[in-house]
């Protein structure tokens, strides 16, 4: 279909003219000549902002694992779907054609229906980078089931939390996980996890560090033993357009974990072509993303997206200084891979440690490059486009949320021109606007305001697991018939948008959002902590960083003990990623006279930013700010 593919600049502007002024014709033909169906749908768009409620493909009939893997599967039975390379650069690697994808899925579905999983069971997911996880993410697709993958490098209270929110019963996990030279026991995490848990658990054991583990009979099932005696056939599960296909986690500004919901039409038909496009993929090309599957990239950018396409799929176990920092180049070289989509947190990192280990290794299949998780700086950029692109590969580098399921604002190669730092334009069918505190567009450039959307798209998340209250509250509350992303933003005079980060109290640090509410209220458990306040602060290596500025009951404690303790906390109840880099004890908080932190004024302490601190007369203690800046790291 001629607007299937946008590869020139008239084709994007023609397009995205037709997506925004009928934007239900267009959708409907780009849906209708470019996936399966069992049923075509009543209406294209049903939607009320006011009260949250988004249905896209109303009525229409499908199962995404057919359009990831059965067509393919039969059009080109051959065609490497996966390739696994493992953390161990010495273990062999391996790669699925779409056939022996499609058996592995089935054999993997088969498995959990003999567990009794059927349509609308929650299945929790808490694997490394494996290619089980692909097929347990796909299986759970395959049979209706609602998966929920939780990153493998949360703590047991923070997995716990999760299972109990979304009512799972039914854990698929393995004996460990390589990362690094580490080897990480993901069985105990989880036996700490049940043990949290207010449901019977039955969980699914794959084999994969082979360290002894502890079993459990007639809970602990294992997989290699079980696969054996299934079919590797398995009829998909007929779903309904608006049927929840998968929950992901994301951290919100209140204690909970916000449970995103989506769906299975909109968010294949989005995912799928933001794919196709964002990376000008071509037949026969290897594409890599570096992301984990526990991540909302993943989900969309290693596992749907791509397979939709009939794309072939790079899955990285390892982490990029293992063995040494020259590995993404290694893994580049080896596959002769064609688009590289990675975090700034990785470049910035890898960056730093000079050319030395991106020397001699041979880049020229790269075509595209890209950038997710949080705003790339300028620096980080240059030496990207420079050093890994040698000045030829374009870099999208682009905008979008765990919320809204897909990319949303960022360039195309050879058809939107990328600029530093900026995502540039928005994606067909995408209706940003920029908005002031009172809720006025704002049309001067360079002129930060809030970031929202005006109009709905197939890929949104339809709710917040088991409270569409909160949903509501926290994306269409703010500005009204505006869905509200949390971000600020401004243009360039040719309209280019540039992200300049949270205005809430959710940090991107390495490109995971965390948010402040949850790591306060793990701090504050420690007997000594009477109470705390972290904030973000720019990093060279992640972006952002934590500081937390903590009040105790005492004068008697030895700070570098403490200092331990309360990330050790912090590491047991959300997971070592949330750790603080900068900790600094105060006498007492900045607060207005209602009880409130003054979150904007810590922040600027901790980025070193006290030129102007605005007026603090009027807070309840103004002299403690003095206090906190002399005390400041």
């Amino acid at each position: 279909m001629s607007n299937y593919i946008i590869n020139t600049t008239k084709k994007y502007i023609e397009n995205y003219n037709k997506s925004i002024a009928e934007p239900e014709k267009f959708w409907s033909d780009l849906a209708k000549n470019n996936f399966s169906w069992y049923e075509r749908w009543s209406k294209v768009l049903e939607w009320d902002f006011k009260k949250a409620k988004i249905e896209w493909f109303k009525h229409a009939k499908l199962n995404i694992t057919v359009n990831c893997i059965d067509r393919h599967a039969k059009s080109n039975p051959k065609r490497t779907a996966i390739i696994f390379e493992p953390n161990n650069s010495n273990e062999k690697q391996k790669s699925f054609t779409y056939l022996e994808l499609l058996k592995e899925v089935s054999k993997t579905a088969n498995i959990l229906k003999t567990m009794g999983v059927k349509k609308g069971d929650r299945v929790c997911i808490y694997l490394p980078m494996i290619p089980e996880l692909a097929f347990s993410v796909l299986a759970c697709a395959r049979i209706g089931a609602i998966h929920s993958v939780v990153f493998a490098g949360f703590s047991s209270e923070a997995l716990a939390t999760r299972i109990n929110d979304c009512e799972s019963n039914v854990i698929i996990t393995s004996d460990g996980s390589f990362r690094g030279d580490k080897i990480i026991n993901l069985k105990s995490i989880v036996d700490n996890a049940i043990s949290r848990c207010s449901s019977p658990q039955k969980v699914l054991l794959i084999k994969r560090t082979n360290q002894k583990v502890n079993i459990i009979p007639k809970r602990d099932i294992l997989y290699d033993e079980i696969k054996s005696k299934v079919s590797d056939e398995c009829k998909p599960e007929i779903m309904d357009a608006e049927d929840p296909l998968f929950i992901l986690y994301t951290s919100g500004s209140t204690g909970k974990p916000k449970g995103m919901v989506h769906t299975c039409a909109g968010y294949m038909v989005y995912a799928s072509y933001t794919f196709k496009n964002i990376f000008q993929y071509e037949t026969n090309d290897i594409y890599w993303c570096t992301a984990d599957i526990g991540w909302i990239t993943g989900h969309s950018y290693i596992i749907y997206g791509p397979l939709c396409n009939g794309a072939t799929t790079l899955m990285f176990e390892g982490i990029p200084s293992y063995p040494n920092y020259s590995r993404f180049w290694q893994i580049i070289e080896k596959y002769k891979v064609n688009q590289f989509y990675t975090a700034p947190t990785a470049i910035r990192a890898i960056a730093k440690q000079g050319n030395k280990f991106l020397n001699g290794y041979d880049l020229t299949s790269l075509k595209v490059l890209g950038t997710v998780g949080e705003p790339i700086n300028i620096e980080a950029w240059d030496w990207y486009y420079k050093n890994v692109g040698n000045s030829r590969c374009p870099i999208v580098d682009t905008w979008w949320q765990t919320e809204t399921g897909g990319i949303m604002i960022s360039s195309i190669p050879n058809v939107i021109p990328d600029k530093p730092t900026f995502a540039t334009k928005p994606f067909l069918g995408i209706q940003p606007i920029i908005l002031s505190e009172s809720g006025d567009e704002i049309f001067e450039y360079e002129k930060v305001g809030k970031l929202c959307i005006s109009f709905p798209w197939p890929s949104m998340a339809r709710t917040i697991w088991g409270d569409h209250n909160r949903y509501i509250n926290t994306y269409y509350s703010t500005f009204k018939n505006k869905y509200f992303t949390g971000d600020g933003a401004y243009k360039d005079k040719l309209g280019n948008i540039r992200i300049t980060g949270r205005v809430d109290d959710v940090v991107i640090v390495s490109g995971h959002n965390l948010g402040t509410a949850p790591i306060e209220d793990a701090i504050n458990e420690h007997n000594l902590v009477a109470e705390s306040a972290i904030v973000g602060y720019p990093h060279e290596i992640k972006g952002n960083a934590l500081y937390g500025f903590i009040t105790l009951n005492t004068e008697n404690f030895d700070e570098n003990i403490l200092m331990k303790q309360i990330n050790e906390i912090i590491s047991k109840r959300i997971g070592p990623i949330a750790k603080l880099q900068k900790i600094q004890f105060t006498k007492a908080l900045p607060k207005t006279r209602s009880g409130k932190i003054m979150r904007r004024i810590l922040r600027k302490v901790a980025a070193r930013d006290i030129g102007d601190l605005g007026d603090i007369s009027t807070l309840l203690n103004p002299n403690v700010v003095k206090e906190i800046i002399a005390n400041s790291q």
